[in-house]
């Protein structure tokens, strides 16, 4: 029999943890379960139902513990309702304890309040010591208090707002649960400018959004010539100025006749005699 794993999320567009619920495979998209993680019993939606073939080497998933009730969702709401201030005190009391260079972005209680993990964001040293801020949430709160770093990817992310090419609500907080790595490479196969104002986002990391169309570029890419190569066209030869992938055209200098644009099926190699 496959085992019955569930995806489950934590935020509203959050990365998806996997777990095993062999015991609760009445489970639909939409329900909440209260399972066990690294930082302690946590309260999520199911977001994902996949059946799976125990085989060798198979990993073991964490199980889910059991379906969440209607208090769990009141006890969620009220610890939620206390995360706000328990970000405003440690934001104040980083400021008071001098702590330059970093920000605090947000507070995620545990769903019975035991734990309180506090998500920042510094460009100081890995090592910079934050144990006497830590000592005092934890005196503060009577729970044990964490506090984990994160990249200004995860921090825009968990902010929101509007993004760089103007949307309302920026991608990372729409849709995308994980991110991707972006690289340069991406911004020049689709002739992107590669001005900081073009590919930046408002994290000051390469937009997420340069990996959307990639693909397509590279594979229709495949069956046109490249850039400064030899090429015969139905007006004469000439040379590859550029190309446009998604249109399938290319743009060919002709000499005294100048540039040309012809569509890719028009235009055929051209090798030295």
């Amino acid at each position: 029999m496959s085992e019955f794993i569930v995806g489950v999320r934590f935020q509203k567009v959050g990365k998806i943890y996997h777990f095993s619920a062999n015991k609760y495979r009445d489970l639909r998209v939409g329900d909440h379960v209260i399972v066990e993680t690294s930082r302690g019993r946590q309260l999520g939606e199911v977001a994902q139902l996949v059946d799976e073939t125990r085989g060798p080497g198979k990993r073991s998933w964490k199980p889910v513990l059991r379906k969440a009730t209607p208090r769990d969702l009141v006890s969620r709401q009220v610890w939620e309702g206390k995360e706000s201030e328990a970000l405003v005190n440690c934001r104040a009391r980083a400021s008071h304890l001098k702590f330059e260079g970093i920000k605090i972005i947000s507070a995620e209680f545990t769903l019975d309040g035991g734990r309180l993990t506090f998500l920042y964001t510094s460009e100081a040293d890995d090592k910079l010591d934050l144990t006497s801020l830590r000592d005092e949430m934890q005196e503060l709160y009577r729970a044990k208090v964490s506090l984990r770093k994160i990249g200004p990817r995860d921090a825009a992310k968990i902010i929101g707002g509007m993004g760089a090419c103007g949307l309302e609500t920026r991608c990372c907080s729409m849709h995308l649960g994980e991110f991707c790595p972006i690289s340069i490479k991406m911004a020049k196969a689709q002739n992107v400018s590669l001005a900081p104002s073009e590919i930046t986002g408002m994290c000051g990391r390469l937009r997420c959004c340069l990996q959307y169309e990639y693909d397509a570029y590279v594979e229709a890419r495949k069956t046109m010539p490249r850039p400064k190569k030899p090429v015969s066209t139905p007006l004469g030869d000439g040379r590859v100025i550029k190309v446009n992938p998604l249109a399938e055209t290319v743009l060919v200098d002709l000499g005294e006749r100048g540039a040309k644009e012809f569509p890719n099926e028009e235009v055929e190699p051209r090798h030295p005699s």
